[in-house]
């Protein structure tokens, strides 16, 4: 889910077209439709494409003849631009990418180790590959089909620099060996919606054990203008870790539109980086940082979220998180 930010040439994000029906069921193309990766000058073909969680549209960027978005089940998932791996369409992902930058420079060349929970078109592990080539990073994603299709479109790097692993995204997590990763990055959805035990206080612990002394847990939290999600969000994440940050431009954190913001915590503090606020205030869509005092207080009186107690349903607050698109 991702909301992407206003037309106007690369610096601010792009427009993409409806796409023609190129329709792929498992096990085959359709006969007489354009196979994947025979599109423009060899690449991607535009189409909706089965896979097995459902559907995905592949659809060109209209003002960028390397660009293509991707939409899962309806849902406005990832862009990619095949020609610079370091351009990110999407806000949130570049708020992502500052965090992370600002506590491990890439022209330090530290030899990262990340893990994705939910793949898309991989845009953010294609963008830390070029700026920390010798990280290493693993992608979880619950769609092999959609995997096998992301790898084939976007000549993604192979393993051990990046590694796709078919599988629920919570389950990967709690078989992970303990400080083996010093990012995650939650970004999982289900339609519109985060899947309920990938926000609780429970699967919070287990991302703190797999992550190593000075590692960032970052999610993508969406929400609409009444901020439920992102409070219990807030407060979840505050009670794993000692410190934490939100980023988000000031309309989405004063409850004005549907919209992402981006959370992190850690066991050591975010460094009062002007560079990153500057960079963040530089942007498309210009974000502020909290620092970890006023998320608390945004996140104060909201509920922590918990497993469900063997026996009962879902827990309340499922349905929480809502479509950033109004």
């Amino acid at each position: 889910m991702a909301r992407r930010t206003k037309p106007g040439g690369k610096s601010g994000g792009r427009k993409g077209s409806a796409a023609s029906a190129v329709l792929e069921a498992p096990g085959g193309t359709r006969p007489g439709a354009p196979r994947p990766g025979a599109g423009r000058a060899g690449g991607p073909v535009e189409g909706v494409y089965y896979i097995d969680t459902g559907d995905c549209e592949l659809i060109a960027d209209q003002d960028n003849s390397t660009g293509w978005l991707l939409r899962i089940n309806g849902v406005m998932s990832s862009h990619i631009d095949l020609a610079d791996p370091l351009f990110l369409d999407f806000e949130y992902m570049r708020w992502m990418s500052a965090l992370i930058e600002s506590r491990w420079a890439p022209e330090a060349k530290p030899r990262l180790r990340g893990l994705h929970l939910g793949g898309g078109a991989c845009s953010l592990a294609r963008y830390f590959h070029a700026a920390y080539p010798d990280a290493r990073q693993v992608v979880v994603e619950l769609d092999g089909k959609l995997a096998e299709y992301v790898r084939t479109w976007f000549d993604l790097p192979k393993a051990p620099l990046l590694r796709l692993r078919v599988g629920e995204a919570r389950a990967v997590t709690e078989t992970l060996t303990p400080d083996t990763r010093d990012f995650v990055i939650r970004d999982v959805f289900a339609g519109a919606v985060t899947p309920f035990p990938l926000t609780t206080a429970e699967f919070n612990a287990h991302v703190r054990r797999v992550l190593a002394p000075g590692g960032i847990y970052v999610v993508n939290s969406g929400d609409g203008p009444d901020l439920k999600n992102a409070r219990e969000d807030a407060a979840t994440i505050a009670a794993a870790f000692e410190h934490t940050v939100i980023i988000a431009d000031p309309a989405m954190l004063k409850g004005r539109r549907y919209g992402n913001m981006v959370m992190a915590g850690s066991d050591e503090p975010f460094d009062d980086d002007p560079q990153l606020a500057r960079r963040l205030l530089g942007g498309a869509v210009p974000a502020h940082i909290w620092n970890d005092a006023k998320v608390r207080a945004f996140a104060a009186g909201a509920a922590v979220r918990h497993d469900p107690r063997p026996g009962t349903d879902t827990a309340p607050g499922v349905e929480a998180a809502t479509s950033t698109e109004p």
